[in-house]
């Protein structure tokens, strides 16, 4: 069974998903990779206001392709996350509750989401054709200069997610594998 969750994330809720917990966003997330978290921390460092709003926010990690006439945005899948995480403490530190990605998180990543009270959700790689019929709505709000890595605030309605890491530090990575470990 998934949990129904309506964006914006608090911290409360954040801290109430577990490790292993299948759920539906619906409402507003954003988009950002690598080249776009370092201009967010560069802001962050010189005291500037950040183009979105970082408090209970969920930032998916994707570089969509484009929109077919008719459709909200093109392929929407998720990309390795460690490229975030350099970026990802101090996102976290400025409000941010969720991240959607794939692949492992640093252990200074997993430390600040777990200080903070902050989740990483896994999406499905190799699915952005299905993912992106989620997406309602798509629009480039900052960093148009970097196309496909454009900071974009999008409108989801039941995209799903699984809880990989949650804000006490249980990691379904790790726990997943032992549980088949367990079975051999």
């Amino acid at each position: 069974m998934s949990i129904s969750i309506k964006t914006p994330l608090t911290r409360e809720q954040a801290r109430q998903l577990k490790s292993g917990d299948s759920v539906l966003l619906t409402g507003v997330i954003y988009t950002a990779r690598d080249a776009a978290h370092k201009r967010l921390c560069e802001l962050v460092a010189q005291g500037k206001e950040l183009p979105l709003d970082a408090k209970d926010s969920i930032i998916y990690f994707v570089g969509p392709t484009p929109a077919k006439p008719g459709q909200a945005i093109g392929s929407a899948g998720p990309t390795t996350s460690y490229r975030m995480d350099a970026y990802s403490p101090t996102m976290i530190a400025q409000g941010q509750t969720g991240m959607i990605g794939k692949g492992k998180r640093s252990p200074e990543v997993i430390a600040a989401m777990k200080e903070h009270g902050a989740v990483y959700f896994g999406a499905i790689g190799g699915c952005g054709a299905l993912l992106s019929k989620c997406i309602k709505k798509a629009e480039v709000i900052a960093y148009d200069d970097l196309g496909a890595e454009a900071i974009r605030r999008l409108e989801v309605e039941d995209f799903p997610v699984i809880v990989i890491i949650d804000s006490e530090g249980n990691n379904l990575y790790e726990t997943g594998r032992a549980a088949y470990l367990a079975t051999k």
